[in-house]
């Protein structure tokens, strides 16, 4: 097997997903030669904790693509925050590097339009890196599809449930402000989007969105009565409640980021009930697709356990997909709780009444119901990120169901999010064909995107 050279842009928590493979089980098919961090802190505690990396050259991202260039990348990957992808990523092609980056691909019009030229123009690979199509049980719902069991679709139900520690997170940080992110329909729903658009082998057309800010922020907070609370939660004063987060309480975060403060300033623990967020914690779409499907589709961020549910109805049946990641968000003696449950389904304490688990039943018209067998995942999201790594690091296989996601997929799910953060703004339904993507609205054509 040849070695590939990689360079990391990003070394915060999702970075150590791809840091761990490749000082561990993808130790022989890559090597990390360079990484870059604005937080130098961030790079220190990295190493610390991934020795067997040795001693990767540190460089400026304004350096680039020269760093690629002059240490022969391969490949660059991409896990810094999301308005900053396309900028890297068009770097990295341009000086003769494949791109493997997280979602989102961009946060919109002009990074997509940027990406798809730079793609175009290099010829060279920009893999997205969508974990959640791994995860056994999605991959089980995407064959009872393409079987025709439940005939030709004509609508998505998809519902997520981000409980009030994962989907708090978002109000703390970086995530908080759109224009970093590009809010949740960009940053969190692109996933769904994606699995969406894999599982009936479509691509949207129309996008109508709803959605508020109606329960995290300061306003909201005054409306409850909430009253004074502290700025952030890793402070000498006591936290003020449930939804403040210590990070000297997990070594991790500590590590990451309370402690690597002094670099930059940045404050991953602060109130989710203050001023400054620009994100929405309700949202809900209706999105039309090209061969004339339709999705109702609803986001919540503050619900007291955390998983989704899907039902997709067909000419001969439906299909249901329920899954609960975390039955009640628990807050132990310490203050502490599992961030991310779909990150760490190992520390997610069981709940009787609403037990941690998947179910995939199909039915057909006149025909009893009956339950799909979905395989045992092991990992982070679903046994998502194992799989993904391997192709990452090791290329794909056979891959009948489509796994692997390359930048047009990338385009097909951020396009909804942009078309709804422009519904929300306009109070109308926008068309995804009037959006300006340039060159990458050939990638918006159905042909091909069901392989």
């Amino acid at each position: 097997m040849t070695t590939r050279r990689f360079a990391l842009i990003g070394t915060g928590s999702r970075a150590q997903m791809y840091l761990g493979a490749l000082a561990g089980t993808h130790a022989d098919a890559g090597v990390l030669v360079a990484w870059a961090d604005p937080n130098s802190g961030r790079i220190d505690w990295s190493q610390r904790e991934h020795p067997q990396l040795g001693d990767p050259r540190r460089f400026d991202v304004a350096d680039l693509a020269r760093v690629v260039r002059e240490e022969r990348i391969d490949a660059v990957v991409v896990t810094s925050p999301d308005h900053t992808h396309a900028r890297h990523v068009v770097t990295a092609l341009e000086a003769g590097a494949d791109a493997i980056v997280e979602k989102p691909l961009t946060i919109d019009e002009q990074g997509v339009r940027d990406i798809a030229d730079a793609a175009e123009r290099t010829g060279r690979k920009v893999t997205i890196t969508f974990n959640y199509r791994y995860s056994p049980r999605n991959s089980e719902l995407r064959r009872v599809i393409a079987s025709g069991e439940i005939g030709e679709v004509t609508s998505v139900h998809f519902e997520w449930v981000l409980d009030t520690a994962h989907g708090a997170d978002y109000f703390r940080r970086w995530h908080r402000e759109k224009q970093n992110s590009g809010g949740l329909l960009i940053h969190k729903s692109s996933h769904h989007f994606d699995l969406v658009n894999w599982w009936i082998g479509d691509v949207p057309s129309r996008v109508f969105a709803s959605g508020a800010l109606r329960f995290y922020g300061a306003e909201n907070a005054r409306r409850r009565g909430l009253g004074e609370r502290a700025p952030r939660g890793s402070v000498d004063d006591p936290r003020t409640d449930a939804f403040s987060l210590d990070m000297r309480a997990d070594d991790k975060l500590r590590g990451l980021y309370l402690e690597q403060e002094s670099h930059d300033g940045y404050q991953r623990d602060r109130d989710v009930f203050d001023e400054g967020i620009t994100i929405e914690d309700n949202l809900s779409l209706i999105v039309d697709y090209d061969r004339g499907s339709t999705m109702t589709y609803s986001l919540n961020a503050h619900s007291p356990w955390e998983g989704y549910t899907v039902a997709v109805n067909g000419t001969k049946g439906r299909a249901e997909l329920t899954v609960v990641e975390r039955g009640s968000v628990l807050i132990d003696e310490d203050g502490r709780t599992v961030v991310d449950p779909s990150a760490r389904p190992d520390l997610v304490t069981a709940d009787a009444a609403r037990p941690a688990g998947e179910r995939l039943v199909v039915q057909t018209h006149f025909s009893p119901a009956r339950e799909v067998p979905i395989p045992q995942g092991e990992g982070g999201h679903g046994g998502g990120d194992q799989m993904l790594l391997d192709d990452v690091f090791r290329g794909p296989g056979e891959d009948p169901l489509g796994l692997t996601a390359d930048w047009t997929d990338g385009v097909r799910s951020v396009v909804v999010g942009i078309a709804g953060n422009r519904s929300l703004a306009a109070q109308q339904p926008v068309r995804i064909a009037d959006l300006d993507l340039g060159s990458a609205s050939a990638a918006m054509g159905s042909e091909g995107s069901a392989r």
